[in-house]
């Protein structure tokens, strides 16, 4: 396992795109901290987001991780270049001939891709325990380490949007056309869930359960629900929420049924990635 990621580290050092990419990615996560600096003082208005409680623990895990999860396109980027450029340097082809097998071919690019959604997760850890530190209300050891789940479901979510892209990569072998084709298969998704809704527009109740029921099997929709978003379970939108008369009975929590579903995914495409590569005369 070492010398194949060792392999693609080497690459991956020589690659401008990629070192520049993955660097305004990791900006952008430590970027997170800039919320806190988010004032408005307007008269007798005075409202600062980071007293608002979204740094508070154990809340910051589900905020931070979903928040994190939106700059994940950058490293994408990342992914598919990586793969395009074995095709358009032709190292794919002398890897092979160097003795590398197909299998630890696609190995050794799954193995990378666990590696950046694993120091993804680590560096968001930090990144919500520092913040946690200062701005959290709550310093309770067991408070601080509660719904940890957050951050595995951030992994899983990681490693399998970055397995989409790596299957892309090996199925185009262009970057940009790999890009453009997870964009149209999200807009794909988004037209199917429409029209599912436009299918039960008659039924009177139960029809987001119903969407959901099916939606959930896709690869995209898989993923974002395994993070859900955060913004209605923030105390201060609950008691808005209660003055106008709505009530949020939305259940946050990380499910391990959608965890099942995007590792499926997940083993679906980096197998179809190694019988891609495996079919094709190189």
């Amino acid at each position: 396992m070492l010398r194949l990621l060792n392999i693609e580290i080497h690459k991956l050092k020589y690659n401008r795109a990629s070192k520049v990419l993955s660097i305004i990615y990791f900006a952008l996560l430590t970027s997170i901290a800039l919320i806190a600096a988010i004032k408005f003082d307007i008269g007798p208005i005075k409202f600062h987001l980071a007293e608002q409680g979204i740094f508070n623990f154990p809340y910051i895990w589900h905020f931070n991780t979903y928040m994190a999860a939106i700059f994940k396109f950058f490293l994408l980027l990342v992914i598919v270049s990586m793969m395009a450029n074995e095709y358009s340097y032709k190292t794919l082809k002398q890897n092979l001939i160097d003795g590398l097998s197909k299998k630890e071919f696609i190995l050794s690019k799954f193995y990378t891709v666990i590696a950046f959604a694993f120091i993804s997760t680590i560096f968001v850890f930090i990144v919500s325990l520092i913040l946690g530190a200062i701005y959290s209300d709550f310093n309770e050891i067991a408070i601080i380490f509660s719904d940890l789940d957050y951050l595995f479901a951030f992994f899983i979510k990681l490693l399998g949007f970055f397995s989409f892209g790596l299957f892309l990569g090996v199925l185009i072998k262009r970057s940009a056309f790999a890009v453009a084709a997870m964009i149209v298969w999200l807009i794909v998704e988004s037209l199917i869930k429409g029209y599912l809704y436009w299918t039960y527009r008659n039924v009177k109740t139960g029809v987001d359960e119903a969407v959901n029921s099916i939606m959930q099997f896709f690869p995209l929709e898989s993923m974002a629900n395994l993070i859900k978003e955060p913004f209605t379970r923030l105390g201060a939108v609950k008691s808005v929420a209660n003055q106008i008369g709505e009530n949020f009975t939305k259940d946050y929590s990380v499910s391990l049924f959608n965890i099942a579903i995007v590792l499926i995914w997940t083993a679906i495409f980096i197998y179809s990635s190694y019988a891609l590569l495996k079919k094709r005369d190189l």
